[in-house]
């Protein structure tokens, strides 16, 4: 049996694989982790525990919960001592709230930030396309938030929305002293990936995906390899960025690489109105089915590269 069948049945399954199975193919789950989950929204308040153990059910063993605020900083940090091990933070200000700012600002953030849970400076970064905060506003605070990564050795999870040169000219900027940085929930196209690989970013990936038919967006940058499994990373931004795997202009040789066991997960557990960390499993194996990969090779590349970007503990 080949490898891919052999490991379709697996998790559809969940039982043993018959023939001579690499290390990848004796997981009876995929292990997966989840570099940004807003579960601080409201959306959650009533049942995370049971969110969080449908994820990891699913295979999710570690989420890294955001903070776009001073108030969902902190409250991010509280819900990782309620779950050790298995929630991780980031401290940041987003784009939309840099407005907010203020003397303060800055030390709260630091102090959230020398934590042991938080491991990243973020959600961070640039967003012309709403302007919710006007545009000067927001890069004083992206590069008051970046100089504070350099200061304290964590990784920066970036925002980037219609503000690609802005966002590349200051990296370059602190590219001497720049820790790792992630794109977050990069839905950009070929040349714009190519600058930030270049920069030594990290590209994180949702579901997103599965409404992308721009001819030079992530589904083509994914089928021509030009991002590498060592500088991918994986996550849902739940409670959005649903990944509807019924929608019509999903192709249908991508909806045939999903399995069973993920698409129950994803059907059962979300909806439009609240993605969640189970889904995550889909976003792998339609993300594989791009690069024409096993979804297991897809998994553990992308788990090694969280656990080593930010030090989450194995």
């Amino acid at each position: 049996m080949a490898t891919s069948a052999m490991s379709k049945n697996k998790v559809e399954t969940g039982g043993p694989v018959s023939g001579n199975p690499t290390m990848m193919d004796k997981l009876s789950n995929y292990i997966i982790v989840d570099i940004g989950a807003n579960l601080t929204n409201k959306k959650f308040s009533r049942d995370l525990d049971q969110v969080i153990q449908r994820a990891t059910d699913a295979g999710v063993s570690k989420i890294m919960v955001t903070g776009t605020s001073l108030h969902s900083t902190k409250e991010a940090l509280r819900l990782t001592r309620l779950y050790p091990g298995t929630l991780y933070s980031t401290a940041g200000i987003h784009p939309h709230d840099a407005k907010s700012w203020d003397d303060e600002t800055y030390n709260e953030l630091k102090e959230a930030a020398r934590c042991t849970e938080c491991v990243a400076i973020g959600e961070c970064g640039l967003d012309f396309n709403r302007n919710f905060s006007p545009p000067d506003v927001q890069i004083e605070v992206f590069e008051k938030q970046v100089a504070l990564a350099c200061e304290l050795g964590k990784p920066l999870f970036l925002h980037e929305r219609d503000a690609h040169q802005e966002m590349v000219s200051i990296l370059e900027r602190f590219v001497d002293k720049l820790p790792s940085c992630v794109i977050h929930c990069f839905t950009g196209n070929r040349e714009q990936a190519i600058k930030y690989l270049q920069l030594g970013c990290y590209i994180g990936l949702t579901g997103y995906l599965w409404k992308d038919k721009s001819e030079n967006g992530v589904r083509k940058i994914l089928e021509e390899g030009v991002i590498p499994l060592d500088k991918l990373l994986v996550e849902t931004d739940a409670p959005f960025m649903y990944p509807n795997t019924r929608a019509s202009k999903l192709p249908q040789h991508i909806k045939d690489c999903l399995t069973e066991r993920s698409v129950t997960f994803l059907q059962r557990y979300c909806t439009f109105q609240r993605n969640e960390p189970c889904s995550l499993p889909v976003t792998v194996e339609m993300i594989a089915a791009y690069l024409n990969k096993t979804p297991e090779e897809v998994a553990l590349a992308t788990t090694f590269n969280a656990l080593k970007v930010f030090g989450l503990s194995g």
